[in-house]
């Protein structure tokens, strides 16, 4: 019979293919951060998102787009006295994606925590 031969990498090193768990979509550093901070608010107007997280009217609406288009994120319009008025929310799928991949994340951590200890 033969012996396996094959090693496991030890705990505190990361699976090579842990990194391919992370989102394409999701991981970008400002779609990460509007997918945070609509799962803190339930729902935010595109005014409240620029201001908290620092960005412009083009960059902000950009990364919309494709959150929406990967059906990630709500986008509503609508006007209120005359003024447009957009608001974003998570979808049920943008809920499981950020799940996911702040587990990811959280493996990385304490990965590396591990092997810095």
């Amino acid at each position: 019979m033969a012996e396996n031969t094959t090693e496991t990498p030890p705990p505190t090193e990361p699976a090579p293919e842990c990194i391919l768990e992370l989102s394409d979509v999701v991981h970008q550093k400002a779609r990460l951060a509007i997918m945070v901070a609509l799962d803190e608010a339930g729902f935010a107007d595109f005014s409240y998102l620029k201001g908290a997280l620092s960005m412009t009217d083009g960059n902000l609406g950009r990364h919309l787009e494709v959150l929406a288009k990967g059906g990630l994120v709500d986008i509503e319009k609508s006007f209120q006295s005359r003024r447009p008025r957009t608001q974003v929310r998570l979808t049920e799928a943008g809920k499981r994606e950020l799940s996911r991949e702040m587990t990811v994340l959280a493996l990385f951590v304490q990965r590396y925590q591990q092997g810095s200890a």
